[in-house]
């Protein structure tokens, strides 16, 4: 971070590091506002942490498999309206062009299995967030005589992951940047502010943003490192899901109850160009498979799957996995964090830190931001878009079975 002298210096009020859901959210929630925002992103809208979702909005019924109410469970009980009211054009963002794979999500297991959550599923503190679905009315996958468990139907959705980054994306394109951090560097400013230089045909441009806000996922612990930033600090939760891309007419997304309190296996649909489509596989399967080969684990989720829906045929099928760390603010003892984390850096005087967390959790995170806004006193200025054309703006990121399978 060399001082450099610049060509001309633009402003704005709010600089947005890091393009997935988060970032976009807060965006648009910031020009809704009136505030002078901008966004940058280095490789790709949506990549990483984003694409790699599967897309669930959930109410946090599966945070209650310990048969109790938590505090991520309440934390997040009023997502999924949020995202249907903007979904609709009636929210705080505008989704209206995104699209909804499923309007539900399902719970099963054996009924022994099941037994333990019964009475908890069907008392009041679950009242309107989860059914109990009868036989004639289960989804396809399920009307196999071989099943004999339950089936519970929860007021979780699930969304096209791509289509919410290009809705976001799309209504305030001219915001957006690509930012390649070779040509660009940070600057600290006499006051204890960052700026960021910009290389461009020899010659350097600055942006001077009121506030610095980092939503880049796992990318802010290197921001962070480079800021000389110590507090807040990241923590990573490792994963490694399984995508297996098969011609059965079975479209299901759902959790599956085993003895943990996480699900055991939990299951989204995602189409795929020629028709066929992906079956996307997390829950414990995915946190147990973080620490194994793809080989290893791809042949535990055939087991799984071979035990919990016998009638399936998958033998045509093509298999795969994706590692992808899930960033969050550190907590104690590696806690899950409850909700949407925003802090202002220490050192840094105009810098926020922020992760969602969550993917359902992106407008929690926005609203902590503007919370945050409201106390430093930052209001919008009506200044105008820093002209920073000469910047390349970013593609969106491709989807994980497109990359794996070839699409």
């Amino acid at each position: 971070m060399a001082p450099t002298e610049p060509t001309q210096t633009y402003h704005c009020d709010i600089a947005i590091i890091g393009g997935g859901i988060a970032g976009l959210w807060l965006l648009n929630r910031l020009v809704n506002a009136g505030y002078n925002a901008v966004l940058f992103e280095q490789t790709a809208l949506g990549s990483d942490q984003t694409v790699a979702s599967q897309g669930m909005i959930h109410g946090g019924i599966k945070y209650t498999l310990g048969g109790t109410l938590t505090g991520a469970s309440e934390a997040i009980a009023d997502m999924p309206d949020h995202w249907r009211a903007c979904l609709s054009g009636n929210g705080d963002v505008d989704l209206r062009g995104a699209a909804t794979l499923s309007d539900c999500f399902y719970l099963w297991s054996s009924n022994s299995a099941l037994s333990r959550m019964s009475t908890f599923l069907a008392s009041k503190a679950t009242r309107g967030r989860v059914n109990k679905v009868g036989k004639k009315d289960r989804p396809a996958l399920f009307q196999h005589p071989e099943f004999s468990g339950s089936l519970y139907q929860l007021v979780d959705m699930v969304l096209d992951v791509p289509s919410v980054v290009k809705a976001l994306a799309e209504n305030c394109p001219e915001r957006i940047f690509k930012i390649d951090w070779t040509q660009a560097s940070w600057q600290r400013m006499p006051n204890q502010s960052v700026a960021i230089d910009f290389l461009h045909n020899a010659q350097y441009y600055r942006l001077a943003p009121r506030q610095v806000v980092l939503t880049a996922g796992q990318g802010n612990d290197a921001l962070l490192k480079e800021l000389g930033i110590s507090s807040p600090q990241m923590q990573r939760r490792p994963l490694q899901q399984v995508m297996i891309r098969h011609n059965q007419p079975h479209r299901f997304y759902g959790h599956c109850l085993g003895a943990e309190t996480t699900p055991r296996l939990t299951i989204s649909s995602h189409p795929c160009a020629d028709g066929s489509q992906v079956w996307y596989l997390g829950g414990t399967l995915a946190e147990k498979g973080a620490h194994q080969t793809a080989d290893e684990l791809i042949d535990c989720a055939k087991r799984e799957l071979a035990d919990l829906m016998p009638w399936l045929d998958l033998s045509g099928a093509r298999w795969a996995t994706l590692p992808v760390d899930r960033a969050e603010p550190r907590q104690r003892n590696f806690a899950r964090p409850d909700k949407a984390f925003a802090s202002r850096a220490e050192g840094c005087g105009n810098v926020i830190v922020a992760w969602p967390t969550k993917l359902t959790l992106s407008p929690n995170l926005a609203d902590e931001v503007m919370a945050l806004l409201k106390k430093m006193e930052t209001t919008p200025s009506g200044s105008a878009i820093p002209e920073l054309d000469f910047l390349e703006r970013p593609p969106l990121a491709p989807t994980p079975w497109q990359t794996a399978f070839g699409d």
